[in-house]
C-alpha cells in the first residue's frame, strides 16, 4: 500500500452546513449531514462527485460524473438512520456480507444481505497520497463485528477517487480476529440507473446453457405474469440484453452469469447508452467468482445491477453453503475483494466493447 496522509473523521464534524475538510491534487472533500441526520462526505474531482456515508455501512450513496447520475432511482431522497436493509435502499454501492449474504431462506436467520449494508462504523477516515496510478483521495473505516461463540472480525472498506477519472475503486478487506476459521460471504451491490434502450455487454456468454435465471422472488410481492416472464427469460436470456422499456422487470429479474477474465485477471461489464457513453464495472473472478445480475424497473424504482460481483449466489447462507459456495477464512487471516465502477466516454466504451469481444473469442 502506498504511503498516505490520513485524517480521522469525527461525527461531531458533520453538520447541516456543508464544510470542506480536505483539498488535494485538484480534488476536494466536504462534510455535511442529510436532513435526517445521516453523515455524508462529498468527494469531488474535475469529472464529478460521490457521496459516502462514512458511519453507515460506508455506502457510496450517490455517484455522478460528466453531468450524469449513475445511481439508481429509488423511493428514498436521502439515506435513513437505520440498519434495516430495505428501510434505506437507494445507494450506488452497498457492501453485503460477511457472515451471510443474499435473500435468507426458510432455514436462515440472517438479515437480507447480512450485517454489513448499514453497519455502524465507529472509525472512519479520509486519506490522500500518490501511488503507481497517480494521486488519490480515499475514504475508509473499520467496523468490528463480534458475536460470542460465533464470529469476530473487522471489516475495512476503502473507496478511492482520482483526478480526471469518472470511476471509483472500491475494496473490502476482512480480517478474522478469531484463532479458528469462520465462514465468509461478500457481494458488492453496485446499483446503476438504467437507460432506456441501453445495451448490456459483458465478458460473460449469454446463452441458455451459461446463464441461470432465478425464479420469482419470495421476499417481495410479485404481480401476475411475472413468473412466466422469468421462465421465458430462462429459455432466451439474450432477450434482456437491450433494456426495452416494455420488458417486465417488475419487481425484479436475477440472473447469474459465468464471467471470463482478460490477461490481467479482470472481467468487464457495461451498459452502453444510446449516445455511446457507457456505465461500466470491472471485477476479478478469482476473488468474486459469482456474477449476479439484478434488474428492477418499476414505477417507484429503477435499477440495474449490471453485475453484482460476489463470492456466491444470492440464495442465502444455507443454500449457498450446501452448494459449496461459502468460503472459509482461517484464524488470523485476511481477505480482500475489489471492484471498479463508473462512466466511460464513447471512445473508451468502444475500446472496451472490442476488448470484451476479444475475451469472449479467446475461449
Amino acid at each position: 500500500m502506498a504511503p498516505e496522509t490520513r485524517v480521522t473523521l469525527a461525527p461531531a464534524s458533520f453538520t447541516a452546513a456543508e464544510q470542506q475538510v480536505l483539498s488535494f491534487a485538484g480534488m476536494t472533500a466536504s462534510a455535511f449531514t442529510f436532513p435526517g441526520g445521516v453523515a455524508g462526505l462529498r468527494v469531488r474531482n474535475d469529472r464529478g462527485a460521490i457521496v459516502v456515508l462514512p458511519f453507515q455501512g460506508q455506502q457510496v450513496w450517490d455517484a455522478a460524473f460528466d453531468g450524469r447520475t449513475l445511481t439508481m432511482r429509488s423511493m428514498f431522497d436521502q439515506p435513513r438512520a437505520t440498519q434495516e436493509y430495505l428501510a434505506t435502499y437507494g445507494a450506488f454501492l452497498v457492501h453485503c456480507g460477511v457472515t451471510a449474504m443474499g435473500v435468507p431462506g426458510p432455514q436462515d436467520k440472517h438479515p437480507l444481505h447480512g450485517e454489513l449494508p448499514n453497519a455502524p462504523y465507529r472509525s472512519a477516515w479520509i486519506a490522500t497520497g500518490t501511488d503507481e496510478r497517480g494521486p488519490f483521495v480515499t475514504v475508509g473505516g473499520e467496523y468490528r463485528h463480534t458475536i460470542a461463540f460465533s464470529c469476530n472480525y473487522v471489516a475495512r472498506p476503502r473507496v478511492t477517487m482520482r483526478p480526471g477519472a469518472a470511476a471509483i475503486e472500491a475494496a473490502m478487506e476482512v480480517e478474522n480476529l478469531k484463532k479458528t476459521s469462520m465462514d465468509v460471504m461478500y457481494l458488492a451491490h453496485v446499483n446503476f440507473r438504467p437507460v432506456d434502450h441501453g445495451r448490456l455487454v459483458a465478458s460473460a456468454p449469454c446463452t441458455k446453457d451459461t446463464v441461470k435465471v432465478r425464479g420469482a422472488p419470495t421476499h417481495i410481492p410479485v404481480p401476475p405474469g411475472h413468473a412466466e416472464f422469468l421462465a421465458e427469460l430462462a429459455e432466451n436470456p439474450a432477450k434482456h440484453l437491450v433494456l426495452s422499456p416494455g420488458l417486465a422487470f417488475d419487481p425484479e429479474a436475477v440472473l447469474t452469469l459465468r464471467y471470463r477474465a482478460d490477461k490481467d485477471g479482470r472481467a468487464h461489464s457495461m451498459m452502453v447508452h444510446p449516445d455511446g457513453y457507457a456505465s461500466w464495472i470491472s471485477h476479478r473472478p478469482s476473488q468474486l467468482s459469482s456474477g449476479v445480475r439484478w434488474i428492477s424497473r418499476t414505477p417507484d424504482q429503477d435499477c440495474l445491477g449490471i453485475v453484482l460481483p460476489a463470492t456466491a449466489g444470492a440464495e442465502g447462507y444455507t443454500v449457498e453453503k450446501a452448494r459449496g459456495n461459502v468460503q472459509s477464512l482461517g484464524g488470523g487471516k485476511t481477505i480482500t475483494w475489489n471492484v471498479e465502477a463508473g462512466l466511460l466516454l464513447p471512445a473508451e466504451a468502444k475500446d472496451m466493447e472490442a476488448r470484451i469481444g476479444q475475451i469472449l473469442a479467446a475461449k
